[in-house]
């Protein structure tokens, strides 16, 4: 199990995963692509990690745009889980922009 963490801890880990931001029980993070089958394909791609992971984001699709939500469901709030998935789709996102 991944402990929670503390509101401090999680301000300083923010700063390597410089795009997101907490809200609520979650780090959020939006990413417009550039065309819709872009960013379809960055959904896939996360998919992929995220079961290798075997931790998985929440994601919401509005055409181009995608939210990604982090959040370990099973503890109630942000882990070190969450942040290493975060760094994993930024690099997704990364390439692909």
């Amino acid at each position: 199990m991944s402990e929670i963490l503390d509101e401090a801890v999680l301000r300083e880990k923010l700063t390597d995963v410089a795009d997101w931001s907490v809200e609520g029980e979650s780090i959020v993070r939006v990413v417009e692509l550039p065309t819709f089958p872009d960013a379809i394909a960055v959904v896939a791609r996360v998919g992929v990690v995220a079961e290798e992971m075997n931790h998985h984001p929440d994601m919401d699709i509005r055409w181009r745009t995608l939210t990604f939500r982090c959040s370990t469901h099973s503890e109630g709030g942000v882990t070190r889980k969450d942040l290493a998935l975060a760094k994993m789709i930024d690099k997704i996102v990364d390439a692909e922009s």
